[in-house]
C-alpha cells in the first residue's frame, strides 16, 4: 500500500517515545511514577458531574449535536468571557465549541495555510501546534524561547524571507512546556507585529487559571486585540476544571476565523455529547472554588517538588504557572534529553518528558508534570537521586 507523504512528519512524538519506554519498564516489573503527561489526576467538580449525570437520563440529549444545539454553551462562554476580561462577545459568530484545544490548533491551519506557507511557532512548544501545520502542508519557523528572554520570542529576529511567506503565528501563555507567563504588553506587541505583517494570531490558552503566588490571572489575547481584528483564542476545560477526558473546549475571537474553523470542523465531526456541554455550562456558571482548590494543590505540589530537587543538588527555578516544572538537565546529560528520560524510566520507573520532544530549543531540558500527590513526588525525586548516584 502507498501512504501520503505527510505521515512522515507525524511519525513520532514525545508521548509515543515515552509510552514505549514505559511499556518496557512495566514489563521489567518497575513501578511507574508517571510525570510525563499533563493529564490531571484531580477530579472534575461535582457541579459539572451532576449536570452530566442528569443529562444521561434525558433522551433528548442522546442524538447528534449540530452547531445550533451548542448555543446555550456558546452563550455561557460569551457571558463568562465578558465578566472575566471585560470584552463583549457575540455567541453566534465569535464562539465555537471544540473537542479539546488540540482540535482547534490542528484544524485551524487547514483554513489558513496553503502548501508552502509558513507558520511561526514557539520553540519549544506543544507538539500538536506543529502537527496541524504539517497536515496543512505548511512550513514551520520555530521562534526560539530562551531563558535569557524569559522564554518569550523576539519578533525582530524572524527573517524577512520567512515573514514574506508567513500567514500564521501561534502563541501560548502560560506556556507549556517552559511554564513562562507573558504580560499584556507582550501580547500588544504581538498584535501590532501581526497587523504589520498580515498574520493571523492564534493563542492557545489552556493554563490561564493555573497561576501561583497570588499573581493576577494571565491576560487573554483579546485584551490586546479588543476589536478582534486578527486573533483567535482556544480555552480548554481540561486544566482549570479537570475535565481532560471529557474533551471540551472552545474557540473565541475574530468572526471570520471562527467561521473558517467551523467550515473545517463541519467536514470532520459534529460535536461531543450534549451532556458534556451541560457539564461545562455548569462549571462556568457555578462557584469557582474548585478552580482555586486546583491551583492551590498544584502550588503545593510545585513547592514540594522544587524543594526536593534542590535538596538533591538539582537547582531548578520555581515556576509561576502551569502544572509543570521545566528543568535544565545536569551537565552530564546536556544534549541527551531523550536518552536521559528513557534510561531514567527503565532504571527507576520514573517517567518524565524529554525537552527535545517539544522542539530544538528544548533539547537540554526535561518537563515534569505534577500529577501526583506530594508524597509520591518526593519518592520520585529520591529515585532520581539514586539514578544520579548510579550513573555518575
Amino acid at each position: 500500500m502507498r501512504f501520503a507523504n505527510r505521515l512522515q512528519s507525524l511519525s513520532s512524538n514525545v508521548f509515543a517515545d515515552m509510552d514505549q519506554a514505559k511499556a518496557q519498564a512495566i514489563s521489567d516489573k518497575k513501578t511507574i511514577i508517571d510525570l510525563s503527561l499533563g493529564s490531571s489526576d484531580l477530579p472534575a467538580s461535582e457541579v459539572a458531574i451532576s449536570a452530566i449525570e442528569k443529562s444521561l437520563h434525558d433522551p433528548t440529549t442522546h442524538g447528534y449535536l449540530l452547531h445550533h444545539g451548542t448555543l446555550a454553551f456558546r452563550e455561557t462562554v460569551a457571558q463568562w468571557y465578558t465578566q472575566r476580561f471585560g470584552i463583549a462577545i457575540d455567541p453566534e459568530t465569535e464562539v465555537l465549541a471544540l473537542i479539546g484545544c488540540q482540535e482547534g490548533t490542528a484544524h485551524l491551519p487547514l483554513s489558513i495555510l496553503n502548501p508552502g506557507d509558513f507558520a511561526l511557532l514557539l520553540d519549544p512548544g506543544y507538539p500538536s501546534h506543529a502537527g496541524g501545520v504539517h497536515l496543512a502542508g505548511g512550513q514551520i519557523y520555530g521562534m526560539p524561547l530562551l531563558a535569557e528572554n524569559q522564554f518569550l520570542p523576539v519578533f525582530g529576529d524572524i527573517p524577512a524571507s520567512v515573514l514574506a511567506k508567513a500567514r500564521l503565528m501561534v502563541l501560548s501563555y502560560p506556556h507549556n512546556p517552559t511554564t513562562a507567563i507573558a504580560p499584556l504588553s507582550f501580547f500588544e506587541e504581538a498584535v501590532a507585529f501581526c497587523e504589520q505583517h498580515d498574520l493571523v494570531l492564534v493563542h492557545d490558552f489552556p493554563y490561564g487559571d493555573i497561576i501561583f503566588d497570588g499573581i493576577a490571572s494571565s491576560p487573554s489575547i483579546l485584551q490586546a486585540d479588543r476589536h478582534k481584528s486578527l486573533s483567535i483564542e482556544f480555552f480548554s476545560f481540561s486544566k482549570s476544571y479537570n475535565m481532560g477526558g471529557f474533551r471540551i473546549a472552545y474557540a473565541i475571537g475574530n468572526a471570520q476565523l471562527i467561521k473558517a474553523l467551523r467550515q473545517v470542523k463541519a467536514m470532520v465531526d459534529f460535536n461531543q455529547y450534549q451532556g458534556i456541554l451541560n457539564g461545562a455550562i455548569a462549571a462556568l456558571k457555578g462557584s469557582q472554588d474548585s478552580v482555586q482548590q486546583t491551583v492551590a494543590k498544584f502550588q503545593q505540589r510545585r513547592d514540594t517538588f522544587i524543594t526536593a530537587l534542590n535538596n538533591i543538588g538539582w537547582t531548578v527555578e520555581s515556576p509561576q504557572a502551569t502544572m509543570y516544572v521545566w528543568a535544565k538537565l545536569p551537565e552530564l546529560w546536556q544534549h541527551k534529553s531523550r536518552e536521559f528520560c528513557i534510561q531514567l524510566v527503565l532504571e527507576t520507573g520514573v517517567a518524565v518528558a524529554p525537552g527535545a520532544g517539544f522542539g530544538k530549543q528544548g533539547e537540554n531540558y526535561v518537563r515534569f508534570a505534577l500529577v501526583h500527590e506530594p508524597d509520591i513526588l518526593e519518592i520520585a525525586v529520591k529515585k532520581i537521586a539514586q539514578f544520579f548516584e548510579k550513573v555518575v
